[in-house]
């Protein structure tokens, strides 16, 4: 287990040093090189086992030193070592007894890991035709000799191997890509379906709605400026309004259930919580191991929109709370009345549920927050406390549109 933990290791340290690898490569060709010189094979057409000179050796080095710089320049280190073979052909008379094409091999391999797929075969079908010809030319040996069709075979497949490395590399790097990019636009796609979803469920409400609701407004109407002077009149309007507004709820409920999915629960039967259960929420959390401090101070009944929205900030919030706040934290609920908006806050002591900014924009929960309190045309600010103690806030205010009467309470769990 500890070698194959070992292996990726050295793997990433070497891509970290590229001229490290490189010099290592080069190290290793120099040694195949003197290697294959000295201990040839043994085939009736193999020469005996070499007695390198001075000048064999020093070509060997410079063809493969010229390989660590095969990365900066592969072009030039191809040129370099293809030029440097074919002039050790020459000078050793057509008997070159270190097969210094090995460099060769490498550097075209690196070419054909570094360009396009046209490129690479037309470099490879120029090295291998020049280096093949040359060995077959000045060499002493016939033209279908080992020697000389190895060479044609090993840089040919040099080049095939380092284009395959190259499309695998591409391939990898465009999966990737493609892994990134979406990953990037997956939210923005969310937030547009969200929206061409409201966009359509509003538009088909609207055409279901619109047209009995005026009706029914305008025979409400009718009816009112007509009840005394004449109330057979009033009565018949009245009938009508009956008549448009059963008509508008079939049509609603019709369409809300084409608008559901198959798998939807089905819808609650129970009336749309408020601030009248606002107790047994409470409860509920400190049944949980939250404490939760109430204070509500509201005048007259609340319009429902303003009375459901409150509360399910107010469960929103809690659960937060329950969640993130940590098994300390102390809770500060309070919903109150003023300059005609309903404004609620909930405070606790605890950690919070992240370290991002102070007005961050959380998960999914805070998000719908958000909507709903837009959706009334309200604000509402989440993040650390205001009031630089440490501990984390929800600030909601929603504008009212009627209020009458008087009343309050206060609680506390």
């Amino acid at each position: 287990m500890r070698s194959v933990n070992t292996l990726p290791a050295v793997r990433r340290r070497l891509r970290a040093h590229p001229y490290a690898l490189d010099t290592l490569i080069a190290a290793l060709t120099l040694g195949t090189i003197i290697l294959a010189a000295v201990h040839p094979s043994r085939s009736p057409s193999s020469p005996p086992p070499a007695d390198l000179g001075p000048l064999e050796v020093l070509v060997a080095v410079a063809a493969s030193a010229a390989l660590i710089w095969r990365r900066r320049a592969p072009r030039t280190v191809l040129a370099l070592s293809g030029s440097l073979t074919i002039g050790h052909v020459i000078m050793m008379a057509g008997d070159p007894r270190s097969p210094i094409a090995v460099s060769v091999a490498v550097a075209l391999y690196t070419v054909a890991s570094r360009t396009d797929r046209h490129t690479t075969w037309r470099i490879a079908l120029i090295t291998t035709g020049v280096l093949t010809g040359a060995l077959m030319f000045f060499g002493d040996r016939p033209w279908y000799a080992d020697e000389n069709l190895g060479v044609f075979a090993w840089t040919g497949m040099a080049a095939g191997i380092g284009d395959a490395v190259r499309s695998r590399r591409a391939f990898v790097e465009a999966i990737q890509e493609r892994a990134e990019r979406a990953e990037a636009t997956r939210e923005q796609e969310a937030r547009r379906r969200v929206t061409e979803e409201r966009m359509r469920i509003a538009r088909e409400l609207h055409d279901v709605v619109a047209h009995h609701i005026a009706l029914v407004n305008v025979q409400a109407g009718v009816a009112s400026h007509v009840m005394d002077a004449r109330p057979d009149q009033a009565k018949e309007a009245l009938a009508h309004v009956r008549e448009a507004s059963r008509s508008a709820l079939d049509e609603l409920r019709t369409t809300v259930g084409l608008l559901r999915q198959s798998d939807d629960p089905a819808a609650p039967k129970e009336p749309a919580p408020g601030l009248g259960v606002l107790d047994q929420l409470v409860d509920g959390f400190v049944r949980a191991g939250v404490p939760v401090a109430v204070e509500v101070a509201v005048d007259g009944a609340l319009p429902t929109a303003v009375d459901l929205t409150a509360y399910r900030v107010l469960q929103e919030a809690l659960t937060n709370v329950h969640k993130h706040a940590g098994p300390d934290a102390r809770v500060e609920a309070r919903v109150l009345q003023r300059d005609g908006a309903l404004e609620v806050s909930v405070r606790d002591d605890g950690r919070g549920p992240g370290d991002g900014d102070a007005d961050g924009d959380g998960g999914h929960g805070l998000i719908g927050m958000r909507e709903r309190t837009s959706a009334l045309g309200g604000s509402c600010r989440a993040g650390a406390r205001t009031d630089g103690t440490a501990g984390y806030e929800v600030l909601v205010r929603l504008p009212l549109q009627t209020g009458s009467g008087a009343g309050s309470g206060r609680a506390e769990r």
